[in-house]
């Protein structure tokens, strides 16, 4: 049994911020989170933070790697180690719109991943190709296909972790998606110009989350909410947010947030290779990918994901939505566990729960991450 000493900052647990805090740890397991009176021998935070463990469901890639181009327990295992480097302790690596033989590779590379103890790795997440055409933004349109019975069976087969699908509704059958959410599939709706109404019809089918709100799907309007309408009037799905100041605008956001709660968000990255990477441009399905600011662009302008991280997504979420940081936590963590269906081992800092939490600055950036108890970056 190990203890964890920190003072002089802010730890945030499952009910309270607290200046000072001891946290025990019995093997990956958090045994107890208490005030700490005694700061001797503590670690100095300086006025920084601990978090919860940062949980992302949208990862497709990092450190130079593509999940698409290297889906294998090494290329995960690197993916996952360029994002512990800000803070990500959990994380599904995700494939974009790809064959059906690459999806079956991409399920079984996450499962043997979780077999071989890769840190972090929760699941998988398909982005596709299930898609609307007209919704497309990177995908490869050639790829495009609908979710038929084979691809059910596929993506329902026993497997260690997680695995999520994102998919246009109004392309699939309502069948299909019952199928999946009974098999334990967390579906979200995205890449799509599914309407308000068949919006909540896939809800009651049982999609659950909404793949980065607001892009690649129509826009709210007056008298056509459409699906970011319903993902806001409606409290069943989990919206995932991409936060850096690009790909929606702020003031969106806190608009947003504010009609739904930010209990009904969970922060993303989108993360492309150039996270982690030395060198940021990169290839995508054999196009040429420009990373410049921040931004990933193809060369029509096109948004290709995102060269964003989870500790600047937090930060972007306190500075740009004016967000309290223990708000900011349950979007980072305890919101997407709860999407996943693993809110009872991940998400907080509580007894019983994995330890897993990161130790950031004053200002937000990245000083340390541990994942099941034991120091990854």
């Amino acid at each position: 049994m190990t203890t964890h000493r920190f003072a002089n900052g802010h730890v945030i647990t499952a009910h309270a911020v607290l200046d000072a805090a001891a946290i025990t740890v019995d093997a990956d397991r958090i045994t107890t989170v208490e005030p700490l009176t005694d700061s001797a021998d503590a670690v100095d935070l300086d006025g920084g933070w601990i978090f919860p463990g940062f949980i992302d469901t949208q990862v497709n890639g990092g450190g130079s790697v593509l999940f698409n181009d290297d889906t294998s327990v090494d290329g995960i295992a690197a993916i996952g180690t360029a994002h512990a480097r800000f803070g990500t302790t959990g994380f599904l690596p995700t494939l974009i719109s790809d064959h059906p033989d690459r999806i079956a590779l991409a399920l079984e590379a996450s499962d043997a991943a979780i077999a071989a103890g890769v840190p972090g790795v929760l699941g998988v997440h398909i982005e596709g190709p299930f898609l609307a055409p007209a919704r497309k933004g990177i995908h490869d349109e050639a790829r495009f296909r609908r979710l038929d019975d084979e691809m059910v069976a596929l993506l329902t087969r026993p497997h260690r972790g997680t695995v999520m699908v994102t998919i246009a509704p109004e392309l699939a059958e309502p069948r299909h998606i019952a199928a999946l959410h009974a098999a334990g599939v967390r579906v979200s709706a995205g890449h799509t110009e599914v309407d308000y109404d068949g919006a909540l019809a896939a809800f009651d089918a049982g999609v659950t989350g909404i793949t980065h709100l607001f892009n690649a799907m129509h826009p709210m309007l007056g008298r056509a909410p459409g699906l970011v309408g319903a993902a806001l009037d409606d409290e069943r799905p989990w919206c995932g947010i991409i936060v850096d100041g690009v790909h929606v605008s702020p003031t969106m956001l806190r608009i947003a947030i504010a009609a739904r709660g930010p209990d009904g968000f969970m922060l993303v990255t989108d993360a492309m290779p150039s996270v982690g990477a030395a060198e940021k441009d990169f290839m995508l399905q054999g196009r040429q990918i420009r990373v410049a600011d921040g931004i990933c662009s193809y060369a029509d302008g096109t948004l290709a994901g995102s060269d964003l991280d989870m500790a600047q997504a937090v930060a972007n979420s306190v500075h740009l939505l004016g967000l309290a940081p223990d708000i900011v936590a349950r979007m980072a963590s305890a919101n997407p566990a709860a999407f996943l269906g693993r809110a009872q081992e991940l998400g907080t800092l509580a007894p019983g729960q994995r330890a897993d939490w990161v130790q950031l600055a004053a200002d937000f950036t990245p000083r340390g991450t541990w994942i099941e108890g034991k120091q990854v970056a």
